[in-house]
C-alpha cells in the first residue's frame, strides 16, 4: 500500500517539476513513506532518519519529509522529536505536497495530517517506480472501518472510501496496453469495496447506471474482462467479509489468480474476540473449507499471525499452532504482538505476555510454518 502511495506522490511531484533519483546523494528532497503497524517499523524509520541526518550535515539545503501512517500518528510532534524533519504529511495530504514544499522553501516547517472522507487519488496516474514493466499495483479503496483492537490503521488511514470502478478499469486497461500483464488490486480490506453512484456522485457511471452499486466481486469481474491475458491478484481480504460471490467470480475467470491472503491472527476464539476480529476459530475453518470447495484444494492461502496478544495462555497459543496444521498455509507473515498507542487494545487490555515468551512462541510459529511448507508436495 505504501509503495502504491509512493507512486502517487511521485506523480504529484512530477507535475510540479520534480524528478525521481535512485541515488540518495543527488536528492534535493527526501521523503520517507512510513508505516505504524508495529513498533519495529517505526524504529526503522528513526534509524533511516539518523542516516539522512548525516547527508543533511553535508547539504544543509536538503529537505526531509515524513509521509504516511507514522506522520499521521505523530503529526506536528514529529518535528519536535526529529529535528531534521522539515515536512510532515498524512496519507490523505499528498495533493498538498507542492504547497508544503514551498512553505519549507520560505523557511517554515510544514504539516498537513488532515484525514479525508473522500480522497482516493482516483484521478492521478501513478508514476511506476522501479517497475519491471510486467506487474503493477492498483489502489481500489482507502481506509478501514473494522477497528481491530490491536490495529492503528483506522486512526492513521481514516474511514473506508472506495474509488470509482470505471477509473480502476481504465487504469488496468492502460497498464495492459503498455505491456503490463499482472495487476494487484489493493485495499486495507478489498472485500469491503463498495462504490455507489448515488453516494459517490462526483464520478458517475453511465446514465443508465446512475443508481448502480458495485461491490468487490463485480469490480473483480470488470477488471478480469479487460483482457484474458491480464492476470489479476488482490490484497488484503478480511475473513468476515469475503463472500461466496467473490469466490465464484474467481472460479469463473482463469486470469484471476487462485490465491487469497486471509489473515487468521489467532487460532483461539477468545483471543479473536478480544482482537475484535468478528469471527471465531470454527467460523474461520468453515470459510477455509468454503474456499477449497469453490476454488479447489490448489487455491493458495496465506495468513497473518500475531503471537503473545494480551492475556494469551500457552493453551491458546497451541490453538494457533493447531490451526496452522489444519489449514496448511502456503505462506505466512508472523509477528509478536506490539502494543500501538491509541488502539483499543492499549486502552482496554494489559500487554502482559513477557517478551521472552512472545519470542519463544513466535519461534514455534515460524518453525511450524517452515515444516508445513517443506512437507507440501506442491512445492517439490
Amino acid at each position: 500500500m505504501n509503495f502504491s502511495d509512493s507512486e502517487i506522490v511521485a506523480s504529484i511531484l512530477k507535475d510540479s517539476g520534480f524528478q525521481t533519483t535512485s541515488e540518495i546523494r543527488e536528492a534535493d528532497v527526501i521523503f520517507l513513506n512510513t508505516c505504524s503497524i508495529r513498533e519495529k517499523a517505526e524504529q526503522t524509520v528513526r534509524n533511516r532518519l539518523n542516516h539522512i541526518n548525516g547527508l543533511k550535515k553535508h547539504n544543509p539545503n536538503l529537505m526531509v519529509g515524513v509521509l504516511g501512517c507514522m506522520a499521521e500518528r505523530l503529526k506536528a510532534k514529529f518535528l519536535e522529536e526529529e529535528k531534521i524533519v522539515d515536512l510532515v504529511a498524512g496519507p490523505d495530504a499528498y495533493r498538498d505536497l507542492p504547497q508544503l514544499i514551498s512553505q519549507v522553501d520560505e523557511g517554515d516547517k510544514a504539516v498537513n495530517t488532515f484525514l479525508s472522507r473522500e480522497e482516493t487519488y482516483g484521478d492521478i496516474a501513478p508514476v511506476r517506480l522501479n517497475s519491471n514493466g510486467v506487474t503493477a499495483f492498483i489502489s481500489i479503496m482507502r481506509g478501514c472501518d473494522n477497528m481491530c483492537s490491536f490495529c492503528v490503521v483506522p486512526f492513521t488511514r481514516g474511514r473506508e472510501r472506495s474509488r470509482d470502478p470505471e477509473s480502476i478499469v481504465a487504469e488496468a486497461r492502460d497498464l495492459f496496453s503498455k505491456g503490463y500483464r499482472e495487476v494487484t488490486l489493493l485495499g486495507q480490506n478489498v472485500d469491503s469495496y463498495k462504490w455507489s453512484s448515488e453516494e459517490n456522485n462526483k464520478a458517475r457511471l453511465e446514465k443508465k447506471e446512475v443508481n448502480a452499486v458495485v461491490n468487490f466481486a463485480q469490480l473483480l469481474e470488470k477488471v478480469a474482462l479487460v483482457d484474458r491475458d491480464l492476470r489479476i491478484r488482490f490484497s488484503t481480504s478480511h475473513p468476515k467479509d469475503i463472500t461466496d460471490e467473490v469466490l465464484h467470480t474467481m472460479a469463473r475467470y482463469e486470469n484471476i489468480c487462485k490465491y487469497i491472503h486471509l489473515p487468521m491472527q489467532s487460532g483461539n476464539s477468545r483471543i479473536l474476540e478480544m482482537m475484535n476480529r468478528g469471527y471465531t476459530r470454527e467460523w474461520y475453518l468453515n470459510k477455509i473449507a468454503r474456499i477449497k470447495e469453490i476454488l479447489g484444494e490448489e487455491c493458495g492461502i496465506s495468513s497473518d499471525m500475531i503471537t503473545g496478544f494480551c492475556g494469551e495462555s500457552d493453551e491458546e497459543h497451541a490453538e494457533t499452532l493447531s490451526m496452522m496444521d489444519l489449514v496448511r498455509y502456503d505462506y505466512a507473515y508472523m509477528f509478536m504482538y506490539s502494543e500501538r498507542p491509541g488502539t483499543l487494545a492499549e486502552k482496554k487490555f494489559k500487554d502482559d505476555v513477557a517478551e521472552a515468551v512472545k519470542k519463544k512462541r513466535l519461534e514455534e510459529i515460524i518453525a511450524k510454518q517452515i515444516s508445513i511448507r517443506s512437507s507440501d508436495t506442491r512445492w517439490m
